[in-house]
């Protein structure tokens, strides 16, 4: 095949270092688009994004010509900065992150969990909520370094 071509949909959580609910209500639909825009600016555009207190969710198609682990690390450390520059000047992300395949078909699927993050965490907390997805995805993990 003389091109290359890829569709590659991701949905990508991270929360807050030590999970610490930084993200106040009025800066929180800020956060969420400029978590976007920094998505798009990389090639990789943004389906949904959504959230609490203390982390993020992102749905977004995977550019071509990057790597994961790139969009992730340029996504934390812009937003990290322009969150100090907000006034939290002692924000961080934790270090890790979750990445999980989304199907075409799932789409909707996905998309809607993001945006019914609220009701669906005043059953469940994120350390609750990303050991189901780990679950749900088969991916291996040992709790000693799952938090941070």
């Amino acid at each position: 095949m003389a091109q290359s071509l890829a569709k590659i949909y991701v949905h990508l959580v991270f929360s807050t270092k030590l999970r610490q609910p930084l993200i106040a209500e009025p800066i929180l639909p800020e956060l969420h688009a400029y978590l976007a825009g920094i998505l798009n600016t990389q090639n990789c555009p943004t389906l949904q994004v959504g959230g609490m207190a203390d982390h993020v969710h992102i749905l977004f198609q995977l550019a071509r010509t990057k790597s994961l682990s790139e969009v992730v690390e340029e996504v934390k450390k812009s937003s990290s900065k322009w969150m100090k520059t907000k006034g939290a000047e002692h924000f961080s992300w934790q270090n890790g992150y979750g990445a999980f395949s989304v199907s075409e078909s799932n789409m909707k699927d996905v998309v809607r969990y993001i945006q019914n993050q609220e009701a669906h965490h005043r059953t469940i907390d994120f350390q609750d909520e990303l050991r189901t997805l780990l679950d749900e995805f088969g991916i291996a993990y040992d709790e000693k370094y799952l938090w941070d």
